[in-house]
């Protein structure tokens, strides 16, 4: 019998069983938002969903480290304004991720895990993780497992320029549902981000120097990247590379506590 993991599966009778004094819930979290004519409006929400899920599911039964539901929407406003897109409000989901938070310091859990598969709320999910841990006493974590360090046979071309529907977005939902994806359809120019920041030393989209920017001031397309190369091979590398540093870390969230607090257990 499959071991189960996920918290929603359990009885109210079950959660009030777990041993809360090192339990991991872990909270997958993505978007519903364009991703270009070939990858699904549901992208980030299923490279969270099975990244975490991989990593919790290589984890040894007694890890104590359970899974929610994901949450599939997020902070998209880049991207409103494209068909499909579905955002919410940085206020609307601060509550979520409080009441969230809320509800499982209620039920007795002191560690959450926020893992993070849209670029556009990290900044968001890292003040709402200080005021959850304020708030209920909860420790707080938030990662983005897409910026693990990439396996040595991932070699992206376009190097900080290649966050949406390019490369590794487009391999991994090769690698986790190839059905979900229209190579057919081609893959217009992603690139006008590379060749607008090319000339400048400190601007970047996401680096020490980041501008707030909007999908339709870089992208025509919707992508910001370069699919081309993508592949269900570098997808499975890219999955396993980050479900497997996604599992080390879960074991040193179970492990850590705060030096104030009482020191390591």
């Amino acid at each position: 019998m499959a071991r189960i993991f996920r918290l929603a599966h359990l009885t109210t009778t079950e959660v009030a069983a777990i041993d809360k004094s090192d339990a991991v819930v872990v909270q997958p979290i993505g978007a519903v938002e364009q991703h270009g004519p070939h990858l699904p409006l549901i992208t980030d929400a299923m490279h969270a969903e099975a990244i975490a899920c991989a990593a919790v599911e290589s984890l040894p039964d007694d890890s104590n480290v359970w899974v929610l539901p994901t949450l599939h929407y997020g902070k998209s406003t880049e991207h409103l304004g494209r068909a499909g897109t579905i955002a919410m409000s940085a206020a609307t989901l601060t509550a979520v991720c409080t009441d969230l938070g809320d509800s499982l310091a209620a039920s007795g859990f002191r560690k959450l895990v926020f893992v993070n598969g849209h670029g556009g709320q990290p900044g968001l999910l890292d003040v709402v993780a200080r005021d959850i841990r304020y708030r209920t006493g909860l420790e707080v974590f938030p990662v983005m497992p897409m910026r693990f360090p990439a396996p040595p046979e991932v070699d992206p071309s376009l190097d900080g320029f290649d966050i949406h529907g390019g490369f590794g977005e487009t391999s991994l939902m090769l690698a986790i549902a190839p059905e979900l994806v229209h190579q057919e359809r081609g893959f217009p120019d992603g690139q006008q981000a590379a060749a607008a920041f090319a000339r400048y030393k400190h601007l970047t989209l996401e680096g020490v120097l980041p501008t707030a920017w909007l999908t339709d001031d870089l992208s025509e397309s919707g992508i910001i990247g370069d699919p081309t190369a993508a592949s269900a091979d570098i997808g499975k590398l890219i999955l396993a590379s980050a479900a497997a540093q996604l599992a080390e870390a879960l074991l040193e969230v179970r492990e850590f506590a705060f030096p104030a607090r009482g020191g390591q257990r």
